[in-house]
């Protein structure tokens, strides 16, 4: 999709260009909007905390483009870029986003469901380094790296049926996580329109952020700016424009547990959704060349670490400082990834 917009857009004027891009921060935010609202009016109809249905239904929609890029990355003899997409999206999402949200104001936490889901983020994220450890040859990991197998990614897909239906059990126990507050958004609305209008948001904010990106690349090239500067902020910076839009649209309107429970949500899925599928689907599984022990998983196993500490230290709000560490954190880990590889810490798309 992304070559076709980028054929278009190579033979439009700057005026026009210009206006794409607004049109594009608009669909952004309208979709947005609708997302966040209809997220809400879920959680208020189900009984359901928000934290739990930004950490499963948004999460599972924001989440879905990467896990189809890995996989058609994986299909298309590209495994590295399908795992470099999982583990780079964990830490953008964590990093980057949840340190944007919270810095912009305290994020609310519901201690009993992000406890819970936050111990499985991070497993998650020790379980995907465990299982691309070379067990049979420890000593040539910094040297060759390891692998995610096959029979792993299918493993990890099993994993990822029991942690939907375990959400959707512990959802149906839950209480209290619906405030007085929420009932404004209360409707005659049937649940099913109410999924077909999140399902629309969630489609408005992926296709505006797939058109905005290409656009937005062309620009700066047009305008001479070297294609290591636009690869190190616009592409690691747009590739999580839905997950990112989302919650900063989520704090805006008072739903900030919404904005934790997708970043923990897709922290989990980026796991066993992104890298469980791309991993099935390849006969050899995926490589992890030497980098990602020596840099991305200690980078990604570092930003879990400290949201965990943050949730552990906290008490019914995520505090700024937190946010501030996951901030510099990130940008870190970009500088670093970017003077030693040449890429971003963004995950590519």
């Amino acid at each position: 999709m992304e070559a076709w917009i980028e054929g278009l857009i190579a033979g439009v004027s700057l005026p026009v260009i210009f206006l794409i891009i607004a049109a594009c921060i608009y669909v952004l935010g309208k979709g947005a909007d609708i997302l966040v609202a209809e997220a809400v009016t879920l959680s208020v109809r189900w009984g359901v905390p928000k934290l739990m249905i930004g950490a499963t239904i948004v999460s599972l929609g924001t989440t879905l483009p990467e896990a189809t890029v890995s996989v058609l990355a994986a299909v298309r003899g590209y495994p590295g870029l399908a795992l470099g997409n999982a583990v780079g999206s964990v830490i953008c999402d964590t990093g980057l986003i949840l340190g944007i949200a919270c810095v912009l104001q305290p994020l609310p936490l519901d201690r009993s469901v992000v406890n819970r889901q936050g111990w499985i983020q991070l497993g998650a994220g020790f379980l995907l380094v465990l299982a691309c450890f070379p067990y049979g040859s420890p000593e040539s990991v910094w040297s060759q790296g390891g692998r995610l197998p096959r029979l792993v990614g299918v493993l990890f897909l099993g994993l990822l049926v029991v942690y939907l239906v375990l959400s959707i059990r512990w959802s149906r126990r839950a209480n209290g996580g619906v405030s007085a507050m929420d009932t404004v958004h209360e409707d005659s609305t049937g649940a099913g329109v109410v999924l077909l209008k999140l399902a629309g948001g969630i489609v408005l904010v992926i296709l505006a952020s797939k058109v905005l990106i290409p656009t937005v690349t062309e620009t700066a090239l047009r305008l001479k700016i070297p294609d290591s500067i636009i690869a190190a902020t616009v592409v690691a910076f747009g590739t999580s424009l839905p997950e990112l839009v989302t919650a900063l649209t989520a704090v805006r309107r008072g739903h900030g547990e919404l904005a934790v429970g997708n970043v923990i949500g897709a922290d989990i899925l980026n796991v066993l959704f992104v890298a469980g599928a791309a991993a099935a689907v390849t006969s050899g599984g995926l490589a992890a060349p030497p980098q990602f022990f020596r840099m991305l998983f200690p980078a990604m196993l570092f930003v879990l670490i400290v949201f965990r500490l943050g949730i552990v230290f906290s008490g019914d709000r995520l505090k700024r400082p937190f946010g501030v560490v996951l901030l510099i954190a990130y940008l870190a880990i970009t500088i670093i990834s970017y003077i030693y590889h040449g890429a971003p810490a963004g995950h590519p798309h």
